[in-house]
């Protein structure tokens, strides 16, 4: 592994000559730094998605708002985030990421600062759908940022990083939340994370080469954008307001035809011919597939723990702290066995082990420990820690040229998505018996059949790898 070059006080001007000068004798730089930078925003990226979830309650009664508009909070960051991951890597693909990153960066954290002052609900949801949309930029530049960071041969090893912190913000949102709440106050949530943003900010602008300048998007960008943007409103929409009642699924209606249309035009053409030459539409399907299934398993067993067994919240997170345990240790080699053995075969067993997790789980019975629930959790979470990072390797390294933060975008789409449909389709699964048993062990099959599923199409993706130009 090449080493790091560390910045002399002379100056990043130069640095970056000396650098230059190097990388032409010694050929390319590993740069582990910003490396590090994209799991960092990862991590922080995750965590906002759910630590805020948990103080919906403490912001309803602190601004004297419903639940439905505290709701908001969380709703107004996802929304945009979600909506914008395909535009925003169609315009990250035309500039620099370095300053688009910084830009996203400084934004993202100011966002958070003006969310944690809102002295009303209106000021919060503004705060939080700004926050939202610079949000899906850095979603699609971390993989981009961790990619471009280190030689091809490594790639499987650096994109590890990301695709295990961003899960493991997920997964310990909830914990840090609760802690947040019974010591400082709702409005903590909002200002965890900068601290990280700062981080990050000064890695890139120390380690991160010069290249390519901002632009504004043009006027098809901000078009594809509403029609994606509709789209994926009306789908979490309505999946959020099914279990209240199934007739709000007729919302998710109009999300096809706003696809198809968007499809046609020279916005969406791009990107899927994109897909169409990387061949990883299959990929793409399998990452939704086990996201969707590990959504659904954490938010079934949150319920099956504070509901039927009446545990406590710091035995829930104690025991729901297993899943990302197992998900670090092992993502820790997942990227070592794909830069050797190749990115598809440690995919494909990670995707695996976490089906077998998942099937251990389905039996799930009240005279079952916390300790029972534990070690089945944390192998699920070591096959995701396999499955990750190499998962992301093979998507991006199959990218075009030109197209890496395109690719990247589909992958974080897929991503959210399983994340998003995993607690809807885990509560529809309930509906066909007592929450508490039947209905918590049909959900749980419906968590294997996802992951099952994640496992078939990778063992049917059989394209050769291609580095990248």
């Amino acid at each position: 592994m090449a080493a790091q070059h560390r910045p002399s006080a002379g100056g990043l001007t130069g640095h970056r000559a000396r650098q230059d000068n190097q990388d032409s004798q010694t050929g390319p730089v590993d740069r582990w730094s910003l490396v590090v930078a994209a799991g960092l925003l990862s991590f922080v990226a995750m965590l906002d998605m759910n630590v805020v979830n948990l103080a919906l309650t403490d912001i309803s009664a602190g601004l004297h708002v419903s639940a439905g508009v505290a709701q908001w909070a969380a709703l107004g960051y996802q929304l945009p985030l979600v909506a914008l991951l395909l535009p925003a890597g169609r315009w990250l693909d035309q500039v620099g990421t370095r300053s688009a990153l910084l830009l996203a960066v400084g934004c993202f954290a100011t966002c958070s600062v003006l969310a944690s002052l809102a002295p009303w609900a209106s000021w919060l949801i503004a705060a939080r759908l700004a926050q939202g949309a610079f949000g899906a930029v850095l979603f699609v530049l971390m993989p981009v940022l961790a990619a471009t960071a280190v030689r091809p041969e490594l790639r499987g090893r650096a994109m590890s990083v990301p695709a295990t912190l961003g899960p493991l913000g997920a997964v310990t949102g909830p914990v840090i939340g609760g802690l947040l709440l019974d010591h400082v106050g709702w409005r903590a949530v909002f200002l965890v994370k900068l601290p990280v943003c700062l981080a990050a900010v000064l890695i890139v602008r120390r380690y991160a080469p010069h290249a390519g300048k901002l632009r504004l998007p043009d006027r098809g960008s901000l078009g594809d954008a509403a029609l994606i943007g509709s789209a994926v409103a009306s789908v979490l929409l309505a999946l959020t307001l099914a279990p209240r009642a199934p007739l709000w699924l007729l919302l998710a209606l109009p999300a096809a035809p706003l696809v198809l249309v968007w499809l046609r035009r020279p916005g969406g053409r791009p990107v899927a011919e994109t897909l169409r030459a990387a061949g990883t539409t299959g990929v793409n399907a399998s990452v939704l597939a086990l996201a969707a299934g590990f959504a659904a398993c954490q938010y079934l067993l949150v319920q099956h723990l504070r509901g039927a067994e009446a545990e406590s919240a710091t035995g829930t997170a104690l025991t729901m702290l297993a899943f990302p345990l197992g998900m670090v240790v092992a993502g820790r080699f997942g990227g070592r066995l794909a830069d050797r053995w190749g990115a598809r075969p440690t995919a494909l067993t990670g995707a695996a082990v976490t089906t077998l997790g998942l099937l251990l789980l389905v039996p799930l019975d009240g005279a079952w420990s916390n300790g029972d629930i534990a070690w089945r959790l944390a192998l699920a979470g070591a096959g995701m820690g396999l499955n990750g990072g190499p998962t992301q390797a093979l998507v991006m390294t199959a990218s075009p040229p030109g197209r890496l933060a395109t690719t990247g975008s589909a992958v974080q789409l897929s991503r959210s998505l399983g994340f998003a449909l995993g607690p809807a389709l885990a509560t529809a699964a309930t509906l066909a018996g007592d929450r508490a048993t039947t209905g918590t062990r049909a959900g749980l099959a419906l968590a294997v059949l996802a992951a099952a599923t994640a496992v078939a199409l990778l063992a049917l993706h059989h394209r050769a790898h291609r580095a990248p130009a």
